[in-house]
């Protein structure tokens, strides 16, 4: 199990998208009862749909773990936590129009690393499945 590269790379996606809750990803000024503020876009201060996303992307890449034995099943599992990084990508540069001002953080890296640590797994999968339709044609 862990002795594949793709175990790997969705270790280290829901590393990130769990990080990606504590750390932020953009910060600046926005208008809070009239008055500007300075705030950080984070997963627990964003709206509650951005804390779902980044819930459900962690836990898809490590329930994916573990799902080594059925490769057909671990891939479509990775291939919609792959959307759901997407989409909670795509909601957070929707948020960030809420800002007046600001830019985004060193730690918004975490964002865009799930996705790619996602296509990497998906590529790691891909290739096993392959290995393993090579080996069936030579018994």
């Amino acid at each position: 199990m862990i002795q594949r590269i793709q175990s790997f790379w969705l270790l280290l996606a829901t590393i990130c998208a769990f990080l990606t809750i504590q750390f932020s990803f953009y910060s600046g000024n926005r208008l809070l009862n009239g008055q500007p503020a300075f705030l950080e876009l984070t997963g627990k201060t964003a709206p509650l749909y951005l804390l779902i996303l980044s819930v459900a992307a962690g836990l898809g890449a490590l329930i994916s773990i573990f799902l080594y034995k059925d490769r057909k099943t671990q891939l479509r599992l990775v291939l919609v936590t792959l959307l759901v990084s997407l989409a909670n990508i795509a909601l957070y540069i929707l948020e960030i129009k809420n800002f007046e001002n600001g830019s985004f953080t060193l730690t918004s890296i975490f964002v865009f690393a799930v996705p790619l640590f996602l296509l990497l797994a998906i590529r790691g999968i891909y290739k096993d499945q392959r290995l393993i339709k090579s080996l069936d044609r030579l018994r």
